[in-house]
């Protein structure tokens, strides 16, 4: 595939504070890009130096398989952006603050507002004045404005800000159809783990200014494992028995009370009969399933394991 944004040792640095330190990023053409990171990690900070509106330290771009010179704004009618709160004309309507937009960048079409105001559910409210608007409808608009010059590129900082359940799905399935009806690459960050999980083809996890990791959700999900939680007053002799009587090896300690087991081979209730027979105290014992969010705070705060090993007596 080819790649639409790659960042080499991009770094940039206010005073003697890091925001962004050699950031290696690679976004490929055609795919949902999850940017992800606790506030004030460089996600922002990234997004406007892509669009020139700050300049970097140190590093290099590449957008569209062309070096960035920031000296050049031609690569901007070429990419979509809704980054942190979107500002409009107040007193103007909608379709006109879109209409406005359009021409100043150079793509004026009725068709592409309507459909793009149509994508974002604001059909019926366009010739409202902005001042009347939601919150949400904000976003929505922005999003819209966003997308009705028909970018290559999409640039979309907390997207789902101030959306209700019934928007959020709706932008959901909008992203996926921008990428797969229109071929536009997103790059998109957010705080709400669980619908980057549903939508994006690949993450990147950012803190303090480093790009820790970039991973395929593919990978995400081959190594965020079912397991079996036990509840238990008695770790030491819960281990014990998983060991030597069940034969079960593969189950982590996580605290005083808590053991994950993730051997696939046992059934639930074949488990708790085991641990019952030997005497073993049982709270409670629950199937469950790592999620993006786990993953993503494993990484955070260190590189906690993601292939689970056996740690029976730590």
């Amino acid at each position: 595939m080819t790649e639409i944004i790659r960042t080499r040792l991009l770094s940039k640095n206010y005073g003697n504070a890091d925001v962004l330190s050699s950031v290696n990023m690679s976004v490929q053409r055609g795919e949902i890009y999850g940017f992800l990171g606790p506030n004030g990690a460089g996600k922002s900070t990234l997004m406007k130096i892509l669009l020139g509106l700050v300049q970097p330290t140190s590093g290099e771009i590449e957008l569209f398989e062309n070096r960035l010179h920031f000296d050049s704004r031609d690569h901007l009618k070429r990419i979509g952006h809704l980054i942190e709160i979107p500002a409009f004309y107040e007193k103007l309507t909608a379709i006109q603050n879109l209409e406005l937009h359009t021409e100043y960048m150079g793509y004026y079409n009725k068709h592409a507002i309507r459909e793009a105001l149509e994508m974002v559910q604001l059909l019926g409210v366009e010739n409202k004045p902005v001042k009347q608007f939601s919150l949400g409808m904000r976003q929505r608009l922005g999003i819209a404005r966003a997308i009705s010059t028909r970018p290559e590129l999409l640039l979309l900082d907390e997207p789902i800000n101030g959306l209700d359940p019934e928007g959020i799905h709706a932008m959901r399935n909008l992203f996926r159809r921008l990428r797969d009806e229109w071929g536009i690459t997103l790059l998109i960050s957010s705080h709400v783990l669980t619908e980057i999980e549903q939508v994006a083809d690949k993450i990147g996890v950012i803190n303090n200014g480093r790009l820790i990791r970039e991973v395929s959700m593919e990978t995400v999900r081959a190594s965020t494992t079912d397991y079996v939680e036990i509840t238990t007053s008695d770790t030491v002799l819960a281990a014990f028995v998983l060991e030597e009587k069940l034969k079960i090896n593969n189950f982590r300690k996580i605290s005083d009370h808590i053991i994950r087991i993730y051997d696939s081979g046992i059934t639930q209730e074949a488990l708790s009969k085991g641990l019952i027979m030997n005497d073993v105290p049982i709270e409670s014992i629950t199937r469950r399933h790592h999620t993006l969010e786990e993953y993503f705070f494993d990484m955070i705060k260190g590189g906690v394991e993601h292939v689970p090993s056996h740690q029976a007596r730590a």
